[in-house]
């Protein structure tokens, strides 16, 4: 299965930015081995989309509402966003998680929404730097697949071990090795056999430096990427990384 390197664009970008970000990656795209996506904020995807049609870059949101309509003032339903162009959706993002107070309850009802509605969902999972030194990091990440990802599922996994997200401190190999061994277990536990076919994402602090290091251990399926998607040259050097 190819990887897949995911861009999480955050909350940057407007429509002016469009020309800048995004269709510069369109004719490098045709040659990688690997897939490509961008998922910018919910304001660019119908512009993104529009910008990158045709191309083999993919378009994703950042979050979605687990209800498909109703009276939710300021939400965006998976309908919605399928709608605008998205194909894909970040979901339980350690900072929705951590602002917004998000569950593992409320992640699954997300996942279970896109999924409903055709969109193919990476569901985040990580410990803190305190949950780390305190040895409880599979109890953490174990949780948090059991009570995220629905019965249903069919998507993908992001490991995003939180200490290390914008801080430019990575996980030695060893500890992405064995965090990934342990994710695709448990998926494999729980799923069987298709526990197998499930990408498992790194993201945390990934770029040009680190990627092909990162992007070619053991059940490392991809990267999702924060800050250096926001630079195509860098975004592009990530996905080169994967070896072909």
């Amino acid at each position: 299965m190819r990887a897949l390197i995911a861009g999480n664009w955050k909350m940057h970008g407007l429509l002016a930015d469009v020309a800048t970000l995004a269709a510069p990656l369109r004719e490098p795209a045709e040659s990688l081995a690997c897939d490509l996506l961008v998922c910018p904020p919910a304001t660019l995807i119908a512009a993104v989309a529009a910008a990158l049609a045709g191309s083999k870059v993919a378009v994703g949101a950042q979050d979605c509402h687990a209800k498909h309509t109703g009276p939710h003032t300021g939400e965006v339903s998976a309908a919605m966003l399928k709608d605008a162009g998205a194909a894909w959706v970040i979901l339980g993002h350690s900072e929705r998680r951590a602002d917004y107070a998000e569950s593992d309850a409320i992640v699954r009802d997300k996942a279970e929404a896109a999924i409903a509605c055709g969109l193919t969902p990476i569901v985040c999972v990580g410990e803190t730097g305190t949950q780390k030194a305190a040895g409880r990091a599979e109890e953490v990440v174990g949780g948090q697949l059991l009570g995220s990802l629905p019965d249903d599922f069919a998507g993908i996994v992001a490991y995003e071990p939180i200490w290390a997200i914008g801080t430019g401190h990575i996980p030695t190999e060893a500890d992405v090795i064995a965090m990934h061994a342990f994710i695709r277990a448990e998926l494999v536990r729980r799923f069987g056999l298709a526990g197998h076919g499930f990408r498992i994402l790194y993201g945390g602090s990934v770029k040009p430096a680190n990627a092909a290091a990162l992007l070619n251990l053991p059940e490392v399926g991809g990267a999702l990427v924060g800050g250096a998607s926001l630079k195509p040259e860098d975004f592009l050097a990530v996905a080169r990384a994967v070896a072909g």
